[in-house]
């Protein structure tokens, strides 16, 4: 009995040890190498400056079928290429070396026509193109200059020849202008598609039509700003203050039922999100008359700057969260509060400074760690591994977190109660609608049949309950199913509440008495199975975890 008892522990052990860390490291790098086409090439530009190794940081990462795209911004000197990737077919694992892409000549710092300069965050659409924003810079922050323009640059990954170019307009950008990010949106076909551009210094959000091939800025709003009281740092042992930073992260919802996405998106000096139907961002007349259709959600928590975040087509978005060295999630079914807020990975070591997060076409999630506060502002150790890019299936990352729905105690509602007090109305947010098929290159996983996380599964709520902007609603306190309130059929010719609508299927009641940890019109039991759930959260994994 003795050894056996012995043989459960040794498991259990092994198999908390391996739960610890769900990411997996596949490559990792003391300092970047490139694919130089010889040794004595390479030999000749670190003889001249052209290639410093200890110069190089990567910033953002996107898979695609046998290539992991890695891009390094040209912010010191000796950058050779900005623009690479992994072969994964040859390299499965260690450390690399990096290859331009599409080659050597398209890297070119300068060659504005031909060639892309500095690139940061990059996306792969669902029609095989690979979309990367050249801001034209070389430097940062003082050093800065701006030999060429911010330019689109799209690349057909099947032929891999660059298939559009597209300067953004003078009225794009400011004085200030730093864009980091981006977000693809396609629509039904490969050519009904937008880009959208996270402006961080210029505080705008740049929309980009692929059918018209023209550009727009949205500025006029006060949540691409920074908070005065979030712009302080404490990461690897540094203390900082990035205090003028605003909208960075953003990601897209899927396709709702009237053909548009939601846009979520935080300023980096902030622990607020923000969202916005693409209604609006694909409308350039709609530029300086929608400050009431962007809607402002819940702050995360403590410590909870964040630069980069993605959401699956079934709903569950992925976060950095910097100051903790993790990865959080939110099912957006569920309320933007903390308490639906989950950690899926955490690492003190290998998770310094998780500068970016995707999932890719299989439902495998990556993430880049760089320790980029500790390159920016103090001294890497190259004797020590700096740079790491790790992966997982992103149903193995989210399961026993409070984004795993799949074993769902929030059952669904049949009723939604209208609150009382009569308070401003929020635009029309549809319930979410299976992604239109679309003419592809490639057919990936979430343009196939797919198994959802719950036959209820609803989109987020936008409108919790100290939102800024919460919804219309008739002042009688009925209780209604959710077929009338799907059908936009009420009592007495009410219009349905649109908010209510939208979150018809989880059965949540927003009032502005403030926040509800559970539904309130669930059945007993479906209650009582939540709040034991929770409960359980909060006594044991929640809080060590957060």
């Amino acid at each position: 009995m003795f050894p056996y008892l012995i043989h459960i522990l040794i498991l259990l052990a092994a198999g908390s040890t391996q739960a610890a860390y769900k990411l997996q490291e596949r490559y990792s790098w003391n300092q970047l190498d490139f694919a130089f086409p010889n040794e004595r090439l390479k030999e000749q530009a670190i003889a001249s400056g052209d290639y410093i190794p200890q110069n190089g940081l990567p910033v953002g990462v996107e898979h695609f079928g046998n290539r992991l795209f890695v891009t390094v911004p040209r912010w010191r000197d000796g950058i050779p290429a900005t623009l690479t990737y992994i072969n994964m077919d040859h390299s499965l694992t260690g450390s690399p070396e990096l290859i331009p892409y599409p080659d050597w000549r398209s890297n070119t710092a300068g060659d504005c026509a031909n060639s892309i300069t500095t690139a940061y965050r990059i996306k792969v659409d669902e029609c095989g193109r690979l979309w990367v924003l050249d801001t034209g810079t070389v430097g940062i922050g003082n050093t800065t200059t701006n030999p060429c323009p911010y330019a689109v640059n799209v690349f057909d990954l099947t032929t891999n020849t660059r298939i559009r170019r597209y300067e953004l307009r003078a009225e794009d950008t400011n004085p200030n202008t730093f864009v980091a990010n981006i977000a693809v949106d396609i629509g039904k076909t490969c050519d009904d598609a937008y880009a959208y551009f996270s402006d961080e210094l210029g505080y705008g959000l740049i929309a980009y039509s692929w059918e018209q091939n023209k550009s727009w800025r949205f500025s006029a709003h006060s949540y691409f700003f920074p908070d005065p009281l979030r712009g302080d740092y404490n990461i690897a042992g540094l203390n900082f203050q990035w205090g003028e930073e605003g909208i960075f992260g953003i990601a897209l919802s899927p396709i709702r039922s009237d053909g548009y996405r939601i846009l979520y998106f935080s300023p980096l000096a902030s622990h607020r999100q923000f969202a916005v139907s693409t209604r609006i961002l694909r409308d350039e007349e709609r530029t300086e008359d929608s400050y009431h259709e962007f809607i402002a959600l819940d702050e995360r928590g403590p410590n909870a700057h964040t630069t980069a975040r993605v959401m699956s087509d079934d709903g569950i978005e992925l976060f950095n969260l910097i100051d903790q060295n993790a990865v959080g999630c939110w099912h957006s079914s569920m309320p933007y509060t903390s308490q639906f807020h989950g950690i899926v990975d955490r690492d003190d070591v290998g998770l310094v400074f998780p500068a970016d997060v995707k999932i890719d076409e299989q439902k495998n999630v990556w993430v880049l760690s760089d320790r980029m506060p500790v390159f920016l502002l103090s001294d890497l150790d190259y004797s020590d591994i700096n740079f790491r890019i790790y992966t997982a299936p992103l149903g193995e990352l989210i399961e026993n977190t409070v984004c795993d729905l799949r074993n769902n105690v929030y059952g669904p509602s049949n009723t939604v109660t209208l609150p009382q007090q009569p308070q401003a109305a929020l635009p029309a947010l549809p319930a979410p609608a299976p992604p239109p098929r679309v003419t592809s290159i490639y057919q990936p996983s979430y343009l196939r049949p797919k198994t959802q996380l719950s036959t209820n599964w609803a989109p987020a709520p936008l409108a919790p309950a100290n939102s800024y902007l919460p919804a219309e609603r008739p002042s009688s306190g009925q209780s209604i199913s959710s077929v009338t309130v799907s059908q936009g059929l009420l009592p007495n010719g009410l219009d349905v509440p649109k908010a209510y609508v939208f979150n018809q299927h989880n059965g949540l009641n927003y009032e502005t008495s403030g926040p509800h940890m559970f539904p309130v019109h669930q059945p007993a039991g479906q209650r009582e199975g939540l709040k034991n759930y929770v409960n359980a959260r909060q006594a044991g994994w929640w809080h060590h975890h957060h």
